[in-house]
């Protein structure tokens, strides 16, 4: 979190920061500054000419968005089913004009549902049970993680977040290696956002085989793990996932029934695991599993 008493250079602001003057009071003293923020615009999906969902969003990493929302809503399979983005500023926003295949496309009509996203809100919208609930299948070859790694990935989590160091009003969806080496890592106000954008550049980037095997390795949030953090991981095949803040009851639910495995409270001094424990190897703890299921 930065100092509400640093000043940043408008020339140093990461892409999704801006500057804004701010009269900054402390104690008896008033002084007018330049301060960084988030930026926070609407970003309107757009598939094949169809107007599908509006996200209020940070502006960067719009590719990676685009495609990472495709697939962790299930509008597509695979990211070659992603054609083509094109990104076209408008006056209220911007829009993301993506183009995937006609049968794909023809799906979302069926499905009625128009999306207005608020920061942190991805059901908004959602006209039916059936369309705000999805149960995506059991993941598979998930990794198994040391308690050493997720403290490492957490040491790395806090240095790795660009925005968030000047604004302090991000959050972050990173990658880490099974050592727990942060390796991928993208910033918005949304958590969903976020984490849509990490799925995006990880499954466009990354190896020669076109992407980071979402097996090998896990994911780590700044945000709590509410229902859609799960079912979004599940839904590309993620099944470690670790949240800095709580889980919700949905959440662990739907993370038992995908096999993820969900910790919670994840700190440099401890961690909560609330679904599919056996994947967690702390050598240092002493456990104790009299708990009544």
């Amino acid at each position: 979190m930065p100092s509400p008493d640093k000043e940043t250079a408008p020339s140093t602001l990461p892409a999704g920061a801006v500057a804004r003057d701010v009269e900054r009071h402390r104690g008896a003293n008033v002084a007018r500054v330049r301060d960084a923020v988030a930026e926070e615009i609407p970003i309107a999906f757009v598939y094949n000419e169809r107007p599908h969902a509006v996200m209020m969003a940070t502006p960067a990493d719009l590719q990676d968005f685009a495609l990472g929302f495709s697939l962790s809503e299930a509008i597509i399979d695979h990211a070659a089913q992603c054609e083509k983005v094109e990104i076209v500023e408008a006056l209220a926003g911007i829009e993301l004009r993506i183009t995937i295949p006609e049968k794909y496309a023809a799906v979302l009509d069926d499905r009625v549902r128009q999306l207005t996203g608020r920061t942190g809100c991805g059901l908004c919208g959602a006209q039916t049970l059936d369309a705000a609930v999805r149960h995506p299948a059991r993941v598979v070859d998930v990794a198994t993680i040391d308690a050493l790694a997720l403290k490492r990935s957490l040491n790395e989590l806090q240095r790795s977040q660009k925005i968030n160091a000047v604004t302090g009003a991000t959050h972050a969806a990173a990658w880490a290696a099974t050592q727990g080496r942060i390796v991928l890592l993208r910033e918005d106000v949304g958590r969903h956002n976020a984490l849509d954008k990490l799925i995006g550049a990880m499954l466009s980037t990354g190896t020669d085989s076109g992407g980071i095997d979402p097996h090998d390795g896990f994911l780590v949030v700044t945000s709590r793990a509410s229902y859609e953090m799960v079912m979004k991981a599940a839904t590309v095949g993620i099944g470690f996932l670790a949240a800095i803040s709580a889980p919700t009851a949905l959440a662990i639910a739907l993370a038992k029934e995908t096999n993820l495995t969900l910790i919670g409270f994840a700190r440099a001094h401890g961690y909560s695991v609330y679904a599919n424990a056996q994947r967690v190897l702390d050598q240092s703890a002493q456990i104790d599993r009299s708990i009544a299921s």
